[in-house]
């Protein structure tokens, strides 16, 4: 049975006396592509390389952050809202315990720092908008140091929705809220009836309440995932648990009712810690480890009918291809990119595609710790350019936000 990490560890490295990248964000319009200087003639770049070439071409740095006051360790996705990106780090910040920031017009705000209590502390989830305000998730801190659901406004007021407590609530909130009908929804690696963690709903106003507690492992454990609505419930995966211990993926009803869809057995992919989208009638995920490369296994990318039927669409095996992806895919016109924070040319990330036959390629890695390593978080798509963060490397070494065009 492997051993998973129930919250990833924020590496946390010396800064080189580097100057900045100079290739900031300028200029986003709502809707549109932002104009990064010295992107543009990477243009091409997905259409210029094959999968497993020998020299990949280098995903483009689009911001280096600095770490203090500035944030560190970006691990979640970007959320666009009318041009202006904003994310989390979890360190970093005034307090060094975690940041909400924006990017846009050339440059990087930190709109607010986390104190630990009452505020929270550790965001590694990303952000969610419903009502005109941001929503999000920190690990730790909160009124009882459990984790904690905020809210802040674009000008960066934040408020507390709700503090976790462990039992029966919830702990450690580790990914991103859904917005479904004007209510969130979410999940906890631990708490609840048995610590092994938890799916819960909240409402704006600070109401929540626990759908499902997991219970003995075999219907899985340790959730650390975003949930996706998909034929009238929720989906989502557990780390650990499963018939084998290798992790499940599961389905929630709104009234608490929960079942196994499918429970990894290794082979086909182990400890899912990303969420699950929807493309045409399916689900698509990754495992980051597991896989039915022999040796070197370094995860899965997977399709999964509402029926339970898994498909392993491809077994990523270190080297020059990606290896050990962590995130969420992201659906462009039928082709499904994603992130890995090992592999790629160096063994340090890369950003790769797959069809959804399962036809997979390198798009970009990193060559040097400078340039990025390890992206754990997904990708979003602004008019045609692919957006994430590395939490590791630039020329701080305190993380990066790329840019990859397509």
């Amino acid at each position: 049975m492997p051993e998973f990490l129930s919250i990833p560890s924020p590496r946390k490295s010396g800064g080189l006396l580097l100057l900045l990248c100079s290739a900031l964000f300028a200029g986003c319009a709502q809707g549109g592509a932002g104009s990064i200087p010295g992107v543009a003639a990477n243009r091409g770049v997905a259409a210029a390389v094959g999968a497993k070439r020998r020299t990949q071409p280098t995903c483009p740095t689009a911001y280096n952050f600095k770490g203090y006051p500035d944030g560190s360790v970006p691990e979640a996705a970007l959320f666009n809202l009318n041009g202006t990106l904003y994310g989390t780090t979890p360190t970093g910040g005034a307090s060094d315990i975690g940041t909400v920031y924006s990017i846009s017009g050339g440059s990087e705000k930190v709109l607010h720092s986390f104190t630990g209590s009452p505020d929270g502390s550790s965001p590694y989830g990303g952000l969610v908008s419903l009502g005109g305000a941001l929503y999000g998730t920190t690990v730790h801190g909160g009124a009882h140091g459990d984790g904690a659901i905020f809210k802040i406004t674009k000008a960066g007021k934040l408020s507390i929705v709700y503090s976790f407590s462990g039992l029966p609530d919830g702990d450690e909130p580790a990914d991103g809220l859904i917005n479904d009908g004007g209510t969130l929804y979410g999940t906890t690696v631990g708490g609840g009836a048995t610590g092994n963690g938890t799916v819960f709903s909240v409402t704006t106003s600070g109401v929540e309440k626990v759908l499902y507690s997991f219970a003995n492992g075999s219907d899985g454990a340790t959730p650390q995932a975003s949930l996706v609505r998909f034929r009238g419930a929720l989906y989502g995966t557990t780390q650990g648990g499963g018939t084998g211990g290798y992790g499940t993926v599961f389905r929630v009803t709104t009234s608490g009712q929960e079942s196994v869809v499918h429970s990894f057995d290794g082979t086909d992919g182990a400890g899912p810690v990303a969420g699950l989208i929807v493309v045409g009638g399916a689900l698509y995920g990754t495992t980051p480890n597991g896989g039915t490369i022999r040796f070197d296994a370094g995860g899965t990318a997977f399709k999964l009918t509402a029926a339970g039927k898994l498909t392993v669409l491809h077994s990523f095996g270190y080297g020059l291809d990606a290896a050990d992806p962590s995130a969420v895919l992201l659906n462009v016109s039928g082709t499904l990119y994603g992130t890995s924070a090992e592999g790629g040319q160096v063994g340090i990330g890369a950003v790769f595609s797959i069809t959804t036959s399962g036809a997979e390629s390198v798009l970009c890695s990193w060559p040097l710790i400078g340039d990025g390593e390890e992206p754990m978080a997904g990708l979003i798509d602004v008019g045609g350019t692919l957006y994430g963060t590395t939490q590791g490397g630039g020329s701080q070494e305190q993380g990066t936000v790329f840019a990859v065009p397509l």
